[in-house]
């Protein structure tokens, strides 16, 4: 698969949460979830030539996490730290360069975004990027919280349409989020 995308000097690549507990067959698995594989091998194909930064979010979750339907929360348990689970998903060819990014590493926090409680805002500002490009799993909780606080910290965003799934806990979330997206000021690629 050949890519479209031809990332600039002021670019980064965030690829969310592409692990195997989303994926079909995992914890939480998401119909089509490995279908985000391809398209993000190939944007980190783009990436990777042209030298720009690729940052991977993952969830790294306590076994005991707030999020987790035994303490009360919406979610079975799903990427526990260290576990099968937690790891990225075999096929996809992150190289040895990407930055990891853990989030909701504590019991008490839950984070849908790549930025909440992490220092990726400040690892961005101090590459110089203005623009990133994010795809990855879930459309409708990781992808679309990860894209609007990106847009928050003033970042160009450009979500990779092809190379996202929903959850869809409710019928059309996905669909509500892409709206979402694109109303906040983001664009939709085709990779």
């Amino acid at each position: 698969m050949t890519s479209s995308i031809a990332p600039g000097p002021h670019d980064a690549l965030l690829v969310v949460d592409v692990q195997n507990d989303f994926l079909p067959g995992g914890a939480l698995g998401v119909a089509g979830g490995d279908r985000v594989i391809a398209p993000l091998n190939a944007a980190i194909e783009a990436f990777v030539a042209a030298k720009r930064p690729i940052y991977a979010t993952r969830d790294w979750h306590t076994p005991d996490h707030c999020s987790f339907k035994p303490q009360g929360g919406p979610w079975p348990p799903h990427c526990i730290a260290h576990s099968h689970g937690a790891q990225f998903a075999a096929a996809l060819r992150l190289p040895a360069s990407a930055v990891v990014i853990s989030k909701a590493t504590t019991r008490a926090a839950d984070a849908y975004s790549g930025f909440e409680g992490t220092d990726l805002a400040e690892r961005l500002a101090a590459q110089g990027i203005r623009r990133v490009f994010v795809g990855g799993l879930t459309t409708d909780y990781c992808v679309l919280h990860t894209a609007l606080d990106a847009r928050a910290a003033g970042l160009e965003v450009v979500v990779l349409e092809d190379a996202v799934r929903a959850v869809n806990a409710a019928a059309k979330d996905g669909a509500h989020a892409i709206e979402r997206i694109r109303a906040s000021g983001a664009t939709l690629l085709r990779s």
